[in-house]
């Protein structure tokens, strides 16, 4: 099979990662253990899952001229990720995230997106004989909207096929979605997307519908344990999660947008799609970490063939 090309708009962080006994208050210093630090950010995960699973991926983002880039270099080059879209500014320092881990694996994080921030409609048009070529254009929210927009927009326009994995999450005029072939969000994700609190009480099914009214083409709503929730013109219909033992749900997400987006460029269809998007996200979660979490495409093939068989449900 040809390799589909798929452009990733989006973003690149690198994580600094410590463990203390407790999170520590102000003006307080104290000795942590097991420093780590590695390559992240949503579009770069993406970028790298879909990859690894057999596309020819490409990456547009920008980061910084600092050493710190580096990493982002010796992944892409290590992964075989086309960096021809990945610009290196003085401007701003690449982006970084600062983690603190507690012994009971509460988390403190500070971060500075950096040369994120100077992605705008202008970087994305840079791209756009790349989108242009490409089965499938994806955008994070770790980049300006208008970039993200700017990149679906281009996507629509020439014929890919735009998925948007609305994270982090924020409110989005309508005029966004109107260029979003398949949204991604989470249960909270989703509920952000419409300005209401991460734990509104309604049902993300009809959370959805609101989302489709407001010119999303296709909502695929990832629930963790319980699958995914499809909702289209002609679908209603919830794919069951793979059953894994969990070791760390961190890379689940990038993972599942990675695998989705990898069977659609193939020409699956929405429910497939899907299904190989739950078995990818699955296997992520049997690993800690997100880059080494994202799973090759023989161990997503593998767990594919396992739960194939496995039967949707229609929702009432």
């Amino acid at each position: 099979m040809t390799r589909p090309k798929i452009t990733v708009i989006g973003s690149f962080a690198v994580g600094l990662t410590m463990r203390a006994p407790k999170l520590p208050i102000f003006g307080e210093t104290m000795l942590g253990t097991d420093f780590d630090m590695g390559p992240g950010g949503k579009g770069s995960n993406q970028a790298v899952g879909t990859a690894r699973l057999g596309a020819h991926s490409a990456l547009l983002a920008m980061i910084g001229t600092d050493k710190l880039a580096g990493i982002a270099t010796d992944l892409y080059a290590a992964e075989g990720v086309d960096t021809a879209l990945v610009t290196a500014r003085q401007e701003r320092a690449t982006g970084v995230g600062f983690i603190i881990l507690n012994d009971k694996g509460e988390n403190f994080i500070i971060l500075d997106m950096g040369a994120n921030e100077l992605m705008d409609a202008a970087a994305v048009d840079a791209g756009e004989s790349r989108i242009a070529e490409s089965a499938v254009v994806m955008a994070v929210l770790e980049i300006p909207t208008a970039a993200a927009a700017r990149a679906m927009e281009l996507g629509r326009r020439h014929g890919a096929k735009t998925v948007l994995n609305p994270a982090p999450a924020r409110a989005l005029p309508d005029s966004v979605f109107a260029h979003v072939d398949y949204l991604t969000p989470n249960e909270s994700e989703l509920r952000i997307l419409l300005g209401l609190s991460p734990d509104d009480p309604r049902s993300s099914r009809e959370l959805a519908g609101e989302l489709r009214r407001r010119g999303v083409g296709n909502v695929v709503v990832t629930l963790g344990r319980s699958g995914a929730l499809i909702l289209t013109d002609d679908l209603d219909v919830t794919v069951p999660a793979v059953p894994v033992e969990v070791t760390d749900t961190t890379g689940a997400g990038d993972a599942f947008n990675s695998g989705f987006a990898v069977a659609l460029a193939e020409g699956r269809d929405i429910v497939d799609a899907v299904r190989f998007g739950v078995a990818c996200g699955s296997i992520a979660c049997k690993t800690l970490g997100v880059v080494p979490s994202l799973p090759t495409r023989v161990q997503a093939d593998a767990l594919y063939a396992e739960a194939k068989h496995t039967v949707w449900r229609s929702n009432p």
